[in-house]
């Protein structure tokens, strides 16, 4: 029975759908996490009969069956997050639509929003890094702010400066890089709160003058998950794998009704 086959196919798509609610939900207080929504199509139908209709006459409709359910894409939503305050100068939160490019220790470029940094020290050298120790970039290179370090500020527009001890005046040492994406959704998550460029997200371009939003420093993005509507998707879902378990067992019976018949 095809009945069988396509509730199936319904159980392990709710089944997926309930794996992304429930990343959605373990991620609720990842700093700038993206939530994740799940795509469905309908697979294909069986023409038991076609239309015919000519000159009025006929059957205007077809009869067909479909075969049920499969889940095309996870479709990650770049709305932005509240700004929580954290009165930590390392922390900064993105404004607008950009993203913060870093760098491992290969160069390999990648793109976040999340704006927790820290400082590394390097041969007396401090560095501008995440909590994995990849390289935030400036327009130039590594952001380096050298040594004897008394106090960090970073303006709107991005742009770093520098208290050093026992001086009095700031020295400005770079600006940070932000990038704007023609398709963000396209991005490649691969962990860490970082995203790969693909070709789906098209080529990153760097943003000026506030074109890819401002800079607040002490402050960070929280994710942009709703605990209330993950949980009645999750409600959906789980009554939608429900019910078609509930099918599986209505053909199962029907086909023992059928299997009877002979007895």
């Amino acid at each position: 029975m095809r009945a069988l086959w396509t509730a199936a196919s319904g159980m392990k798509a709710q089944q997926l759908n309930v794996d992304t609610i429930s990343n959605n939900l373990a991620n609720v207080n990842t700093t700038a996490f993206k939530k994740q929504r799940m795509e469905f199509k309908d697979l294909l139908y069986e023409q038991l009969r076609r239309a015919n209709l000519d000159q009025g006459q006929g059957r205007p409709v077809n009869l067909e069956v479909g075969h049920g359910v499969m889940p095309v894409a996870t479709t990650r939503s770049f709305s932005k997050g509240n700004l929580e305050q954290t009165h930590n100068s390392l922390d900064f939160a993105i404004d607008g639509d950009g993203f913060f490019v870093v760098s491992d220790q290969d160069g390999n470029l990648f793109y976040t929003r999340d704006g927790s940094f820290k400082l590394s020290v390097e041969d007396d050298e401090v560095f501008l890094v995440t909590s994995d120790g990849y390289f935030v970039q400036s327009d130039a290179d590594d952001v380096e702010l050298g040594s004897d370090i008394e106090e960090i500020s970073v303006r709107e527009d991005g742009l770093i400066f520098v208290k050093r001890t026992g001086e009095e005046e700031f020295e400005e040492i770079a600006q940070l890089l932000l990038v704007r994406f023609p398709n963000p959704a396209g991005l490649e998550a691969v962990g860490k709160n970082l995203y790969i460029q693909t070709p789906a997200s098209g080529e990153a371009v760097e943003a000026f003058e506030g074109e890819a939003g401002s800079i607040l420093q002490g402050f960070l993005e929280t994710s942009n998950v709703q605990v209330v509507d993950e949980m009645v998707k999750l409600i959906t879902a789980q009554r939608a794998y429900e019910i078609n378990s509930k099918s599986i067992q209505t053909a199962d019976q029907m086909l023992e009704q059928a299997n009877n018949l002979k007895r």
